[in-house]
């Protein structure tokens, strides 16, 4: 078997990806979507013509609710492609506003609703912040799936645990990015490699801390940028993959073994800790790689939300 294969076997595999064309290749479980990846699908001439053509139909209505429908005619298009779930993402221009993320996902999952998707195949993408979570806790109060997402600290992953969402996305590469960067020169990249790299551990530590402590919240590495990256976290419940990375894992027959055990992590000695939101404030302003990690892709997101709607008016 190759690369991709094997770790089907570990791990439930999905497709990080807008261009639902990708994806019937590597028969991912799930696919995850986020702002970028829309704008960027939606630039490329095969899919133009669905944004061109839900402006058509909802022309007149609100920008927001002209966007959100774009975001569910993706979603069920590769929905059509998978067995398993999309995870569509809530405006990131709300991620300081828990009432209006609440309201903009309960719009999604009724626009997803009237197309006939059931709601166990939609995962609502929202931000890891203190409002975003307290919107996630409500949302999977109604019943409503959430993958938490923009996820770089212990203290998010916590406070995700204490809400039992869904599912959450710790972004490996972005951590990674960001010690490579800080140590600047003194960076020596054989030394933070597999299990040795950052965004790894961070992940590692999440994945052991919730299997320790029977938390159910299932864990979603994110965001790499090699498949060493990868490789070292086979076994984590899920990994969302970008179509360039899941090809190299369908080229190699490297062999590839189980890196993260639930039941392994059961035996370890850790503490169990909760955070209220003064706590969960405090812990995170005190990791300066998720603070700014956090604020930088919501930042990101916003740009490219801008640009969308920029396109939807021009069309």
């Amino acid at each position: 078997m190759n690369q991709l294969e094997t770790l089907k076997q570990f791990t439930t595999v999905v497709a990080d990806t807008g261009d639902f064309r990708q994806i019937e290749a590597f028969q991912p479980t799930d696919a995850t979507t986020n702002p970028s990846l829309i704008l960027k699908a939606v630039q490329k001439p095969e899919y133009r013509s669905l944004l061109v053509d839900t402006v058509a139909q909802y022309r007149g209505r609100a920008l927001d609710e002209i966007t959100d429908r774009l975001l569910v005619r993706f979603g069920c298009e590769i929905l059509s492609l998978i067995p398993g779930r999309v995870s569509t993402e809530v405006d990131a221009r709300l991620s300081f506003d828990s009432d209006a993320t609440f309201t903009r996902a309960e719009r999604l999952i009724e626009l997803y609703q009237a197309q006939g998707i059931h709601i166990d195949r939609v995962l609502i993408k929202v931000a890891a912040t203190w409002e975003g979570i307290q919107a996630a806790r409500r949302l999977e109060q109604r019943g409503i799936h959430t993958n938490l997402t923009l996820l770089f600290s212990f203290c998010q992953a916590v406070v995700c645990g204490q809400a039992n969402v869904q599912l959450i996305s710790p972004f490996v590469g972005r951590i990674y990015d960001w010690y490579k960067k800080s140590a600047g020169a003194a960076w020596v990249e054989a030394e933070h490699t597999g299990a040795n790299d950052p965004g790894v551990q961070s992940v590692t530590q999440i994945f052991n801390y919730y299997k320790k402590f029977g938390i159910a919240t299932e864990v979603m590495g994110a965001s790499f940028r090699n498949i060493g990256q990868i490789t070292a976290l086979a076994g984590c419940d899920l990994l969302t993959i970008s179509p360039d990375l899941l090809a190299q894992l369908a080229d190699s027959k490297a062999p590839l073994e189980r890196a993260l055990d639930a039941k392994a992590a059961q035996t370890l000695d850790l503490v169990r800790v909760d955070f209220d939101e003064a706590g969960f404030r405090f812990a995170l302003n005190q990791d300066a790689m998720g603070t700014e990690k956090l604020a930088e892709g919501i930042r990101a997101f916003c740009v490219d939300a801008g640009k969308l709607d920029q396109m939807l008016l021009a069309a």
